[in-house]
């Protein structure tokens, strides 16, 4: 299977498809069987998953296995990122589901896809 073939469930959004020199993340992760989800932001998206899929950062993330990129939305506005990082914290998990469905059915690991 071809990468563009893997990726052609993926449904972005206008702004997941922005680009500045100021990008701030807010990103769910998960484990490989998808029981568990994490909602974190960051200025380095491709950065950040990566400590995440090697335990850089000992923590949540490496204690439940979470490295699985399911789930991300790109701001220009640090503050306006961090706003919506704590709503979506904030929201019940059916919440968090719905929107990794809406950008990613198929649960696919998109660290492939932002780092080609």
């Amino acid at each position: 299977m071809q990468m563009e073939d893997k990726f052609k469930s993926i449904i972005l959004s206008h702004n997941q498809t922005a680009s500045s020199r100021n990008q701030y993340y807010i990103y769910i992760i998960t484990n490989y069987h998808n029981t568990v989800l994490y909602v974190g932001v960051t200025s380095n998206l491709i950065k950040r998953i990566y400590e995440h899929k090697n335990k850089v950062v000992k923590g949540f993330t490496n204690t439940y296995n979470c490295n699985k990129l399911v789930y991300f939305e790109i701001f220009s506005d640090i503050q306006e990122a961090i706003k919506r990082e704590k709503y979506i914290k904030g929201k019940k998990r059916s919440f968090k589901l719905d929107l990794i469905q809406s950008l990613n059915p198929n649960w696919l690991d998109l660290y492939d896809m932002i780092t080609q």
